[in-house]
């Protein structure tokens, strides 16, 4: 929750957009700000206070216990103009916090927080548990010194500084594995999710008993428990109170399969025990084997004084899985990138491309980011290339123009990716869309866009889709609508358009949506000009109840527009 105080009438208004715009998020303190404030944060996560910095800090300080614990704060100056983030930059999720206060605010974020302010992802940011000496290794990444990177495998984090590589000789030293590591002054180590615990219990087996179990089989295979991902077991034993309570313990979720399932799965230590007791001569090892993985540590029992032991454990380490994330960075405007977008680009150790759109973002990749840029024509190897990085455990984002999904990367790039890797789509602003608003509202009813290159699709097929939509009355963009060596393809869609509509018809031609370029007119079908058009250009035909008001191409929602206006007409004629 956060927590939300205000001293005066002009932060209490901003502070009630903020409640308005986080309904369920966020919570007012009322009454003297000094109770408000030590209410607030001994209660939420996170506070924005609508006062002086000054004023917070001397009412926080006595409050403070341990950067781990308190909640994250923003500061908010009495004119709106700037949200500080205050205390609790990255534990705190008080950086955060600033940029959403400034979004809804319109104030601009201030974030002091040295690793955000250059650009370099913070230790304790990157998603994973961190141990050791954090401050050190941090700094060292800051000054530009040698840091020494020791990872068990590669796996998805976001791009590290120049300087932190692999065979690095320098006093700092980052690790990345889930394996027990001695650290010195200097050294941090980094704990991928990597670990699957497997787990088998008999009816009523203590929770200290599982717990313990675990405990004791991590220690002694020298694995981390901040590295394990989940507790995994059969369905029979989902609501095992012991098993649910070491779950809860560990702070990771429980997975159960069916008998059936882990019946199939081969194991090195079979028993007819758990095929009685619940279909399957398998459950610790079979559960944690289930997911894929090396078997670390086989079937354990539990060894409790003076009885028979009630639980089982095994412990698999899982492969890593690269990421894939396939962005759409809208039609060029800054402004029309999505904070999605930006997200998946600071999340990414490689980019893979198109030259010129890299270069609309490459201001926006952190220091370190790997860049595979390619020029026109290459975009089956482009994403060739990005599946493969991410096979071998990057996180990627394979750009594209307007929305990945269309005309563009997404559908190379998911035919070429398997089951091995994690996808992520980010959605877009597409060309049509962009155009369409600077047009007014030509897309008001059915819609369809169609490419006019034969590059991938015959001309029959794009003929019979160009005729498909003249007959049914559906509002055409047209995509790649004429090129210099393609020029006889858009006279041709408008000339089988023009038998279903009439010449006034409005269309539309948007050139270079949203880039400084930008210009855009409305005119007939009769009265377009092909040559007025090229490959940057998009072209969108009304449908019969598409009409030019003030200027603006507008397509009513129904069709009631088009009978109204028909009816004056037709009184007039009488």
């Amino acid at each position: 929750m956060i927590g939300l105080i205000s001293a005066t009438a002009a932060g209490a208004v901003a502070r009630d957009r903020l409640a308005a715009a986080w309904p369920g998020r966020a919570v007012v303190y009322d009454g003297p700000v000094g109770e408000a404030v030590r209410r607030a944060f001994g209660e939420c996560e996170q506070l924005v206070c609508f006062l002086a910095t000054g004023a917070v800090v001397r009412l926080v300080a006595p409050l403070l216990t341990d950067k781990a614990a308190d909640p994250g704060v923003v500061c908010v100056d009495e004119a709106g103009r700037h949200a500080v983030a205050l205390l609790g930059g990255h534990g705190g999720g008080a950086n955060a916090l600033a940029v959403a206060v400034g979004e809804v605010l319109g104030a601009a974020p201030v974030v002091t927080t040295a690793t955000d302010a250059v650009g370099v992802p913070g230790l304790d940011m990157l998603g994973l548990p961190v141990e050791g000496d954090v401050a050190g290794v941090s700094r060292a990444m800051l000054d530009g010194a040698p840091v020494a990177l020791r990872a068990d495998a590669v796996r998805p984090l976001p791009a590290l500084p120049p300087n932190v590589r692999p065979g690095a000789d320098g006093s700092a030293v980052l690790h990345l594995t889930d394996r027990v590591v001695e650290l010195g002054p200097g050294e941090a180590v980094l704990r991928p999710a990597s670990l699957a615990v497997g787990v088998g219990a008999s009816k009523g087996a203590p929770a200290d008993e599982v717990s313990g179990l675990i405990r004791d089989a991590l220690a002694e295979a020298g694995l981390s428990p901040l590295s394990v991902a989940e507790l995994v077991t059969v369905d029979a034993k989902a609501q095992e109170p012991g098993i649910v309570a070491a779950a809860a313990r560990l702070g990771v979720p429980l997975r159960t399969y069916p008998a059936e399932e882990l019946a199939r799965i081969e194991v090195p230590h079979p028993s007819d025990a758990p095929l009685a007791a619940v279909g399957t001569p398998s459950v610790a090892e079979a559960a944690a084997l289930a997911g894929g993985g090396e078997l670390l540590v086989p079937k354990r029992k539990s060894q409790p004084a003076g009885r028979a032991a009630m639980a089982t454990c095994a412990v698999v380490r899982r492969a890593p899985r690269g990421r894939l994330a396939v962005v759409g960075l809208g039609p060029g405007a800054r402004d029309l990138l999505t904070p999605r977008a930006r997200d998946e680009l600071r999340r990414a150790s490689v980019l893979v491309g198109l030259d010129q759109y890299v270069d609309q973002i490459r201001d926006l990749l952190r220091p370190g980011t790997t860049v595979l840029e390619s020029g026109l024509g290459a975009e089956e190897e482009r994403a060739r290339t990005a599946v493969a990085e991410a096979r071998r455990g990057h996180a990627v984002a394979l750009i594209g123009s307007g929305d990945a999904g269309v005309y563009a990367m997404a559908s190379p790039a998911l035919a070429e990716a398997g089951a091995d890797i994690d996808v992520v789509g980010v959605p877009g602003v597409t060309a049509a869309l962009a155009a369409a608003a600077i047009l007014g509202a030509p897309l008001g009813h059915d819609h369809v866009s169609i490419s006019l290159s034969d590059l991938h699709t015959p001309w029959e097929v794009i003929e019979r889709r160009v005729r498909a939509a003249a007959e049914a009355d559906i509002i055409v963009t047209f995509y790649n609508p004429r090129s210099r060596g393609r020029d006889w393809q858009l006279p041709k869609a408008l000339s089988i358009l023009a038998g279903h509509r009439e010449p006034a018809t409005p269309v539309g031609v948007v050139r270079n949506a949203s880039r400084p370029d930008e210009s855009s007119r409305v005119t007939s079908l009769a009265a377009l000009d092909p040559a007025s058009v090229d490959m940057m250009t998009v072209v969108t035909v009304g449908n019969t109840a598409t009409r030019e008001i003030a200027g603006r191409m507008v397509t009513p929602r129904g069709y009631r527009w088009q009978s109204a206006t028909a009816a004056p007409a037709a009184e007039a004629a009488r």
